[in-house]
C-alpha cells in the first residue's frame, strides 16, 4: 500500500521547494528596498485588496525552470490568480517590481495571457497591479513557441466585466499600455505611469527627464487626464477599487447589487437643498453639496475629481441603486462643458451604459465653453462625442434641470425631449435657451423689446414646462425621493 510513499515525499518536497522559492520573490534584500521607498510587495497588496484567504496562485512556478539552465526567476516577475472581494470572484494580475524589476519575460507574458483569458472566459472582473518596466530586453535573445499578447485580450475584455487598473509604483511600456483598457485606473502618490521610461527619452529626444515629470500621478489625475483617481497610499487604492467593484455587477448583463431595505435607502425630503442652491442663476454654489444630499449616506464615490472639474462624475446608492451620476459644477467655470470635464463624463456615461448603471444627468451649465483656448483645444469633438455617449446609452436616464441649461450644453447632458428619458425633472427657477439669456440677444443683433421677451422666456419652468419640456416640475426638497420613486421602474 506505501510502496510509493517515498517517490511521492521526493515529488511533494520538490514541489515545497519551488513553491517557496516562489513565495520568497527577489529575495529579503529587494523586499526591504521596496518597503524602503514607502511601497508595499506583491504578496503584501494582494492581501491587502482580497477577502482573507481568497487568493488562489496561478503560474507559482512560472519562471523557476528556465531552458538553458538559466536564471530562474521566482513566478518571473508577476504573481497572479483568482480571489475574492466581498465575496464576489475576480481575477489579479500582479507585477512584481522586486524580480527584474516586474519586467516582462516569456513566462510572465505567458501568465498575463492565460489569467486574462481566464477573465474573458469565465466573465468575471479583472484587477491590474502595475509596478513594472515592461518588457524585458533580454526577450530578443531568446526563442518561445508562441508569444501570447493579452493586449487584444484585454481589450476584447472592456465593457464585458469591469476592469481596475492600479498604479503603485513605476510602470512603463506593455504593462502601462495594458492598464489603458481599465474602467477605472488608480493611482498611488508617487507612482507614475508612461509608455517610454526617462532612458528611453533621454537616448529618444536628449531630453532628462524624471519619472514624476514624465508620467506622475499628480500630472495624470490632474492634467492628461490620462489617470482617474489619486490615493494617498496604497491601501487608499484598494478601498477605491473595492468599492467601484461594489457598486457594479460582476459582469455585463447581470443585475445591480442592489440595497433597498437598508436603513440608508429610505424615501427622505431634503429641505437642505433650498439652502444649497440660489435661485437666481448669476449665484453660485457647490453640487458637491447637492450629491451629499441626493444619495445615500456615506455612498458617494466621486470619479476623476481632480480633472474637468466644470463636471462632476460620481457613483452613489441612491435609494439602495448604484447610480452614475454626471452634474455641472457651478462653482468651476460657470459649470461650463470644457474639453476635459466632456473626455471625464463620456468615458464613465459608456461604462454605465456598459454595466446597465442608472445615468442621473444634473444639469447647471451656461453652454459649452466660447473662446479662442477652448476651440483650440477640441472642445467641440469633445462635446460631440458626449453627445453620441449620451444618444447610445440605453439603461435608466433620469434628467434633471436644476438652473440654468443653454445650447449645446443641455444637448450633451441629455436633456433633449424624448431622449429615451426615463424621467426629465425641473426645479421652478430654470433658465433655458438655444443661447445664454445674457449676451446671447446682443450675438444675435436682437432689439431690446426682442430681447426683454427672449429673457422672459427663459425665466422659469412654465413655459418649457407647458410644451412638455419636462415631465414634472418639482420642488427641490422632493428631489431625492423622485429619483427614487423613478428608479422603482
Amino acid at each position: 500500500m506505501n510502496e510509493y510513499r517515498d517517490e511521492w515525499k521526493t515529488l511533494l518536497d520538490q514541489l515545497n521547494q519551488r513553491t517557496r522559492a516562489a513565495e520568497s520573490m527577489g529575495g529579503a534584500d529587494k523586499i526591504k528596498k521596496q518597503h524602503e521607498k514607502g511601497r508595499l510587495n506583491v504578496r503584501e497588496r494582494i492581501v491587502g485588496l482580497c477577502d482573507n484567504n481568497s487568493f488562489n496562485e496561478y503560474g507559482a512556478l512560472a519562471g523557476g525552470n528556465h531552458p538553458g539552465d538559466k536564471e530562474t526567476l521566482p513566478g518571473d516577475g508577476l504573481v497572479g490568480g483568482t480571489a475574492r472581494i466581498d465575496g464576489r470572484s475576480f481575477v489579479i494580475i500582479a507585477e512584481d517590481f522586486t524580480v527584474k524589476g516586474g519586467s516582462i519575460g516569456h513566462p510572465n507574458a505567458a501568465k498575463r495571457t492565460r489569467l486574462v483569458r481566464l477573465a474573458l472566459e469565465q466573465r468575471v472582473p479583472l484587477v491590474l497591479m502595475l509596478d513594472g518596466a515592461g518588457e524585458r530586453a533580454g526577450n530578443q535573445t531568446e526563442r518561445y513557441p508562441n508569444s501570447p499578447n493579452d493586449l487584444q485580450l484585454v481589450a476584447d475584455l472592456k465593457g464585458l466585466v469591469p476592469v481596475v487598473t492600479l498604479v503603485l509604483g513605476i510602470s512603463a511600456g506593455h504593462g502601462a499600455l495594458t492598464g489603458m483598457f481599465a474602467d477605472l485606473i488608480i493611482m498611488a502618490q508617487g507612482s507614475a505611469l508612461f509608455s517610454a521610461g526617462p532612458p528611453l527619452v533621454k537616448a529618444a529626444l536628449g531630453i532628462d527627464a524624471t519619472p514624476e515629470e514624465i508620467g506622475g500621478a499628480i500630472m495624470h489625475t490632474r492634467t492628461s487626464g490620462v489617470a482617474h483617481n489619486l490615493g494617498k497610499t496604497e491601501q487608499d487604492c484598494f478601498a477605491m477599487a473595492r468599492y467601484f467593484l461594489s457598486l457594479l455587477p460582476p459582469r455585463a448583463g447581470d443585475a445591480l447589487p442592489e440595497c433597498r431595505d437598508h436603513p440608508m435607502a429610505a424615501k427622505r425630503k431634503v429641505e437642505a437643498l433650498m439652502d444649497i442652491i440660489p435661485p437666481q442663476v448669476n449665484q453660485t454654489y457647490d453640487m458637491r453639496e447637492v450629491l451629499q444630499e441626493l444619495a445615500d449616506s456615506q455612498s458617494l464615490f466621486e470619479l476623476q475629481p481632480d480633472y474637468g472639474r466644470s463636471i462632476i462624475t460620481a457613483m452613489a446608492r441612491i435609494g439602495g441603486t448604484p447610480c452614475m451620476l454626471i452634474a455641472n459644477q457651478p462653482c468651476v467655470q460657470a459649470g461650463a462643458i470644457t474639453r476635459e470635464c466632456a473626455e471625464k463624463a463620456s468615458h464613465f456615461i459608456e461604462v454605465a451604459d456598459n454595466f446597465g448603471l442608472p445615468l442621473i444627468n444634473l444639469l447647471d451649465n451656461p453652454g459649452v465653453m466660447p473662446g479662442p483656448a477652448a476651440e483650440q483645444s477640441g472642445v467641440l469633438k469633445a462635446a460631440g462625442h458626449m453627445f453620441h455617449m449620451q444618444r447610445r446609452y440605453r439603461g435608466k436616464k433620469i434628467v434633471v434641470t436644476l438652473r440654468k441649461a443653454f445650447g449645446f450644453g443641455s444637448s450633451v447632458m441629455g436633456m433633449n425631449p424624448w431622449d429615451n428619458q426615463l424621467i426629465s425633472l425641473a426645479l421652478p427657477c430654470v433658465n433655458l435657451g438655444g443661447i445664454p439669456a445674457i449676451g446671447g440677444a446682443e450675438a444675435a443683433r436682437a432689439s431690446k423689446d426682442e430681447a426683454d421677451n427672449l429673457r422672459g422666456i427663459q425665466s422659469g419652468a412654465w413655459v418649457p414646462a407647458d410644451a412638455m419640456a419636462f415631465d414634472k416640475v418639482i420642488a427641490p426638497c422632493d428631489l431625492r425621493n423622485e429619483l427614487i420613486e423613478a428608479l422603482l421602474l
